[in-house]
């Protein structure tokens, strides 16, 4: 089998709408088997699931085990799920709501233990499994003195996964995400925190890093330098998610004028001439308060498709996805995570979501193939 066939490559749910169960699960059964067909019809198909707080509870009783029975017959299983937005994700504003409750909260605890335990039910034997999360929080909404009761919260997770692995076997990681205008932003901002946790040795091991491209590269972080500076730091990279944001050099108003929405916060990160950042907790702050000067470079936290190589008047973050890629153990799960389909501009959002998502994996699988020099 090729390095290319063994490495994990899925897409993360949150692309499709569903808060409880239910619709979760009418989602999956709408979705999967479409993705999978075209995808890995010969081959296991691993899931990056989401679940709201909701869904996950309600998967106590008969559900989960119908759950288990429908990934056996469909070829699939679990490998990471995403705990960052606990509640609403779709179809509202959601904006910077999507980081409550943050790691302050013991209801953050609850809802990331309560995941955690239904992944080691659904996780195949002899693999890690993950589970991504907010960066601590909202920037603006933490401040120095909460950090003891962060801690606190964090420690609590990183000892039930302990005590899975001690009961069950199987290992999962607490993967933070670091994301623009969040507590940890950049991957030396994670480097710091975990050092300032000062965790114990027995549960350091359960602590990792969601490493979305997208939010990275908005930094305007490099792709080598990253790979460095985790791996002198010790920290394990649990996933990454693959993901292509907006970028564009002395833009036009109009032009970004289409990526204006009201669901989600879109960061940007602007670098001027001579190299100093200027930062706006969305878009519509950019595009109102910003001085537009020559040579400005826009990055905006707007996931577009990994197909999308920009149109000559935008441009994307793609490279810095594509320099990663040679940089990662071949074991690393590859997460595709646009979750922005209904938003999207309508000429980047033709035709149906489930051929997208095939694009995607497919784009990326070929990348694989490139920076792996893979038969």
């Amino acid at each position: 089998m090729s390095q290319v066939q063994r490495r994990l490559i899925t897409y993360c749910t949150n692309i499709h709408p569903g808060e409880n169960w239910a619709e979760t699960f009418a989602a999956l059964r709408e979705h999967i088997p479409l993705v999978k067909a075209d995808f890995s019809p010969d081959t296991l198909f691993p899931l990056g699931l989401r679940l709201s707080q909701q869904a996950a509870a309600e998967l106590d009783g008969d559900a989960n085990p119908r759950f288990a029975d429908w990934l056996s017959e469909n070829g699939c299983y679990v490998p990471t799920i995403n705990a960052f937005p606990y509640g609403t994700f779709h179809n509202s504003r959601v904006k910077e709501q999507v980081y409550l409750p943050d790691w302050r909260s013991s209801k953050r605890v609850d809802y990331t233990c309560r995941v955690a335990r239904l992944l080691s039910s659904w996780l195949p034997e002899g693999m890690t499994g993950s589970i991504s999360t907010v960066p601590v929080g909202f920037k603006a909404h933490l401040t120095p003195a909460d950090l003891p009761l962060v801690r606190a919260n964090i420690v609590a997770v990183l000892d039930e996964l302990a005590a899975i692995r001690q009961q069950t076997g199987r290992e999962i990681i607490l993967a933070l995400e670091p994301e623009p205008a969040c507590y940890i932003e950049s991957s030396a901002d994670f480097c710091e925190f975990v050092d300032t946790l000062s965790l114990p040795s027995e549960l350091s091991g359960f602590l990792g890093i969601c490493l979305d491209t997208c939010h990275l590269a908005v930094q305007f972080e490099e792709p080598v330098e990253v790979i460095a500076r985790l791996k002198g730091a010790g920290i394990r990279i649990a996933k990454v998610q693959a993901s292509s944001a907006l970028a564009v050099i002395d833009p036009a108003p109009q032009l970004l004028e289409r990526f204006r929405e009201p669901c989600y916060l879109h960061q940007v990160v602007i670098r001027r001439a001579d190299g100093s950042m200027e930062r706006y907790d969305d878009l519509p702050d950019a595009l109102d308060r910003h001085r537009r000067e020559p040579g400005d470079e826009w990055r905006c936290h707007f996931h577009l498709p990994l197909f999308f190589a920009g149109d000559g008047a935008i441009g994307t973050t793609r490279p810095f996805l594509e320099g990663l890629l040679p940089q990662l153990p071949g074991d690393t799960l590859l997460e595709v995570e646009t979750y922005t389909w209904d938003v999207l501009p309508p000429e980047l959002r033709q035709g149906p979501v489930t051929a997208a998502i095939v694009r995607e994996l497919q784009w990326l699988e070929a990348r694989i193939d490139a920076a792996y020099r893979c038969p």
